[in-house]
């Protein structure tokens, strides 16, 4: 697959090389501001000019004619006009270079795509409990990591997908013993429950026994602190967690009998929202990792011993605190695991950069990890980068998993499928579907309508999810861009018969033809962006705004009625490459588009 050159980055060379040519000065074209002319103004791209009036010692409105003049006489392939407002550069392009691009990329159904470089990037995310089924939080967090994962596939990364699962810890150990107490021998073949689920009931039923536990003992006279501490469930995990770490056979089978339910019902769950990984690892494997850089750093001084034994490390140099790394009695918190993973990942796959998706409550912890790996001098250090994320709410407000209270990511995804069986159903446009085709349908639209609404927010956002405003065929919606496309096929079957392969020639291009075409034309730049700030909204918002230009055009020009056979011609290529953008844009996100609703 070439690099497709954009008209910006043309724009960018061109006025480089004239700069250079008038006055001898040289500017690196990527250091020249271009922007897409405002709508008020004539012309189709703007070039900045403030930033070089200085230096090149020119008033902007001379600066501006002078370099006009130039790139009209001299590229008269590209531009065809110029003007200049207030120290802005305002040019025209030749419509033969819209009339080029689409003539040669309206077929290329992976325009957009860059050539794949051996640059390695791994993407972290999801990374769930085996103590609890995955939900609304879970949803936003795999849909964000696997979509920046293919954005940066697009961009010409080779790309690793992969997950931590926390398998192991007191909070595991509450779903085994809440199983020991209550469960009866229950299993989730038994009970007819998904394993996650059946698991999660448990943690649930701990949560509760240890409130009532609690406030007996409170009852009897016992401090809080006390109380929590005594609570006999609660001294149960303790002893199980001991043996767990000590490998009692029973306690070990117990715990991978629980959690080989979990994985199966993790499994389904992936698999419905099209989740995968390319590697797994499990906390269980790698808990005991960052033990030997422990050793390393106090030899470096990166690390330092208190009296009591354990070991940390002082940021405060660098605005943070004093961070523990190791406890008193040897073990290794959460932070030093973290490193030695960071260690292992790159002595296996290289990579130069590792993005971390992780909600932004764990922010701070994300900037020590980097800061200490970065005093341990471990290759991976500068590569750590923290997608960080905000919450999902719903309108009713924040999810408790230990009251239960959480937003199952599989009832969410049925909730979807059923409103959008609903609202298509209301729209009256399926009576020639089969029920197969139905199902497939409402499958389609209800996913895209979940994952559009959740990556269409700038991640660093909190927002709240609203399923019924998720699926609406009019706003800027999945299903919206869905319809858009399917409208496209429809159109391009009915002209099933045209020969496209010919050659066009400038019949006035007219605006709202151009509109569709210059949009079009940015969508490798967008590909780009949306890699560089790992940020999914960015090609959200493009697709949004193809589709809304695409409906403008076609509700004012026809494409089967056309006022000439070129014009049909050119109208056919605009619809078949805006259908392939929609697709490619959606696809990135994990969405499929319909080709008929």
């Amino acid at each position: 697959m070439l690099s497709y050159m954009s008209v910006i980055e043309q724009i960018k060379v061109a006025a480089a090389k004239a700069i250079e040519e008038l006055y001898k000065v040289e500017i690196g074209a990527t250091s020249i501001l271009v922007n897409a002319t405002k709508p008020e103004f004539e012309g189709d791209y703007t070039v900045v000019l403030f930033a070089f009036v200085k230096q090149l010692k020119k008033s902007p409105d001379e600066l501006g004619k002078e370099l006009g003049e130039y790139l009209i006489n001299n590229n008269a392939h590209l531009f065809t006009d110029f003007n200049v407002i207030k120290g802005f550069l305002n040019l025209s392009i030749n419509h033969a270079v819209w009339l080029k691009f689409v003539s040669s990329e309206y077929s290329n159904n992976q325009f957009g795509k860059q050539i794949t470089t051996a640059n390695k990037v791994m993407v972290e995310y999801s990374s769930p409990n085996t103590n609890k089924p995955l939900h609304l939080g879970h949803l936003r967090n795999n849909f964000l990591g696997w979509s920046i994962a293919e954005i940066l596939k697009a961009n010409g990364n080779d790309v690793v997908k992969t997950c931590i699962v926390n398998d192991r810890g007191v909070h595991i150990c509450k779903s085994m013993i809440a199983w020991q107490l209550f469960g009866n021998n229950a299993t989730p073949e038994s009970t007819h429950a998904k394993g996650d689920h059946f698991v999660g009931d448990y943690y649930v039923k701990f949560n509760n026994e240890y409130k009532k536990q609690v406030e007996e003992l409170i009852a009897s006279g016992k401090t809080k602190e006390a109380a929590e501490k005594e609570a006999p469930i609660m001294q149960a995990t303790q002893q199980m967690l001991f043996d767990w770490e000590t490998g009692k056979p029973e306690i070990i089978a117990l715990w991978k009998t629980m959690n080989s339910w979990v994985y199966a019902g993790f499994d389904e769950t992936y698999k419905n929202i099209g989740s995968d990984f390319d590697k797994v690892y499990y906390e269980s494997n790698t808990y005991l990792l960052g033990k030997d850089l422990v050793e390393k750093g106090l030899a470096k001084n990166v690390f330092y011993q208190k009296d009591d034994g354990s070991v940390w490390i002082d940021l405060t140099a660098d605005g943070l605190d004093e961070k523990i790394v190791q406890r008193r009695d040897g073990t290794s918190v959460y932070i030093t695991q973290d490193i030695g993973l960071a260690e292992q990942r790159y002595e296996e796959y290289k990579a130069s950069e590792s993005i971390y998706v992780i909600g932004d409550e764990q922010n701070y912890h994300m900037k020590v990890l980097k800061l200490i790996c970065q005093k341990l001098g471990l290759p991976s250090a500068n590569g750590i980068h923290h997608l960080s994320y905000g919450m999902v709410e719903l309108p009713t407000g924040k999810m408790k998993s230990r009251e239960g209270t959480v937003v199952d990511a599989d009832d969410l995804v049925q909730e979807m499928i059923a409103i959008s069986k609903q609202k298509t159903e209301e729209l009256g446009k399926v009576k020639d579907f089969t029920e197969a085709e139905l199902v497939e349908l409402y499958n389609t639209i209800g996913l895209g309508a979940l994952k559009f609404f959740l990556l269409r927010v700038d991640p660093k956002k909190k927002m709240i999810f609203n399923p019924e405003e998720s699926i609406d065929f009019h706003g800027f919606t999945g299903p919206f861009i869905q319809y858009t496309h399917a409208r496209i096929k429809s159109i391009l079957r009915k002209a099933e018969a045209q020969d496209l392969n010919i050659t066009l020639e400038d019949d006035g291009l007219l605006k709202l033809e151009k509109d569709v075409i210059k949009h079009i034309e940015l969508f490798p730049a967008t590909i780009a962006e949306a890699a560089a700030e790992h940020d999914p909204s960015k090609i959200a918002i493009y697709i949004f705004n193809l589709a809304q230009q695409f409906n403008s055009f076609y509700a004012q020009h026809s494409i089967a009625n056309a006022e000439n056979e070129i014009k049909k011609i050119l109208r056919l290529q605009i619809a078949t490459l805006t259908a392939h953008v929609i697709k490619r844009g959606m696809g990135m996100m994990g969405i499929a588009v319909p080709e008929r609703m």
